[in-house]
Order: structure tokens, then C-alpha cells, then sequence
């Protein structure tokens, strides 16, 4: 599961610099009396996602057999959506979350506001904390075994290290370079899902069409294999599509990692001065 592992690795660790940047911001500033705040919000988006995931968790194994494949495939099809989302507005946003973070600290404790301070961290958390639960919801439903919550609670663990490294021990990280890498395991993830989530329509009753065997390598590289295993969890490998699944994956790709691989465009004001 080593793309469930650095998947949460990223997003944890996006949510980790939120935190550290902001708690690194009021103790330079003098105001540690305020650090409080930031742990509620951590504390309550935390315990607002687990609770969302566990719910959701509950009311899959509770459904019909049908229903429970339906369900899957709109958590996958939710997951790969946010997922591709989450990627592009990293890619865009990153380089300017530091100062965009300062600047609305800095409104906080202009108006001694402990709310806003609480309200910053509280979303920060919680979307990074929501694009992970449908992530490994969807994840858990086409996956069997503990390997899904265990790579999870790595990558998290892993992402709080280098938070607390990065913002408080000197470490330096190309976040740029990280975030653009990783953007790209995330996506193959996404388009994996996308393909999982036409099977689980397909199992439901919904969707019945380009179900011909597009290729079949279970002789050759066997999904349950450790090699086939590393490529399901890094690629949305499947040793048995069927064309259908091809299809949404490549399209996925195609429509996806170009976009997300070009050049950043320069602001207009930039390129006219």
C-alpha cells in the first residue's frame, strides 16, 4: 500500500505545515497564550473527519449487497474527484500558502478574534481530513486486510515528523518539487479509483456495457503477486480489466496529467511588466 502511504503522507502533511506555520507565527510574535486555540481547531476537525468516516463505514456494511457496491462507487467516484481537485489547487496554491496563512493570522490577532484563529486551523485540518476519509473509504472497499490502515496511520505519523521538523527543526524541504511528485501519485490513485468505481457499477446492476476482457496478465504479473501488488497500490493495477475500466483510466490520465505536468502560467500583470 504504498500509495495509501504517501497519499496521507502529502495530505497529512499539508494540514502538519498549516499547523506548524500558524503555531510558528504566534510564538514569534508573542502571543503563545494563543496556541490553545490552534490544538481545538486540529483537535475538532480530527474528530469531525474520524466520526464522518466511521459513520460512513457503518452505513456501507449495513446496506444490501447492492446497495453496498452503489455505495462504493460513489465514494470512489467522490474520492477521485476531490482527489483531482485537491491536487490542482495544491499546485497553484502552494507557493503562496505561506504568506496568505500569515496574513490571516495577522487579521486574527488584529481583532482578537479566537474564533477566526480556531476557524483557520478547523478548515485547513478538515479538508485535508475530508479528502482523506473518502480516499481510504473508497480504498477500503475495493482492498481487503488491515494494509489500508496501517499504510494510513504511516503516512500521518510520517507527515506529523517532518511538520514538526520542517516548522520547528531547520529541515528544509522542497515543497514545490514534493507537492508536484506526489500530485502525480495521487492522480494514478484517483484514476485507479475512477476504474474500481465503473467495476462496482457494473457489480450493482447500473452500468453493463464494455464489460469484454481487455487483456488478462493474471499469468504473467498476478494482482495478489508482491510485484502486481506494488503496481495495484501505486497505479490501480488489475491483471483482469475489462475495457471499460481501460478506458475511464486512460481517459482519466489523459484528460488529468497533462494539465497538471504543464508550465505555470505567469499572472498577466507579471508578464506585462
Amino acid at each position: 500500500m504504498l500509495a495509501t502511504f504517501l497519499i496521507t503522507l502529502r495530505e497529512g502533511l499539508e494540514a502538519a505545515l498549516v499547523v506548524g506555520l500558524v503555531a510558528g507565527l504566534l510564538r514569534r510574535r508573542g502571543h503563545a497564550e494563543w496556541l490553545p486555540l490552534v490544538w481545538i481547531g486540529v483537535a475538532s476537525a480530527a474528530l469531525i473527519c474520524l466520526g464522518l468516516g466511521l459513520a460512513l463505514n457503518l452505513l456501507s456494511v449495513e446496506l444490501p449487497q447492492r446497495q453496498q457496491e452503489l455505495f462504493e462507487a460513489v465514494a470512489g467516484l467522490t474520492a477521485a474527484g476531490m482527489m483531482t481537485a485537491m491536487a490542482f489547487w495544491m499546485r497553484r496554491a502552494g507557493s503562496n500558502m505561506k504568506h496568505q496563512l500569515e496574513g490571516q493570522v495577522e487579521q486574527a490577532l488584529g481583532t482578537r478574534s479566537g474564533l477566526a484563529l480556531i476557524l483557520l486551523v478547523f478548515l485547513a485540518v478538515a479538508r485535508e481530513g475530508l479528502e482523506l476519509v473518502f480516499f481510504l473509504l473508497a480504498l477500503a472497499q475495493q482492498s481487503t486486510g488491515w494494509q489500508v490502515l496501517g499504510s494510513a496511520l504511516s503516512g500521518l505519523l510520517a507527515a506529523a515528523l517532518v511538520g514538526v521538523a520542517i516548522a520547528w527543526g531547520g529541515l528544509r524541504l522542497n515543497l514545490a518539487r514534493f507537492f508536484r511528485w506526489t500530485g502525480v501519485v495521487v492522480l494514478l490513485a484517483a484514476a485507479g479509483i475512477a476504474a474500481g468505481s465503473l467495476r462496482a457499477l457494473h457489480e450493482a446492476g447500473w452500468w453493463n456495457g464494455l464489460q469484454q476482457l481487455a487483456f488478462d496478465l493474471s499469468h504473467v504479473l498476478p494482482a495478489d503477486g508482491i510485484p502486481g501488488a506494488i503496481l495495484a497500490g501505486l497505479f490501480g493495477y488489475v491483471d483482469q480489466p475489462s475495457l471499460g475500466e481501460v478506458l475511464v483510466y486512460a481517459l482519466f490520465l489523459l484528460a488529468t496529467l497533462p494539465a497538471f505536468l504543464a508550465p505555470a502560467r505567469k499572472p498577466a500583470a507579471a508578464v506585462r511588466a
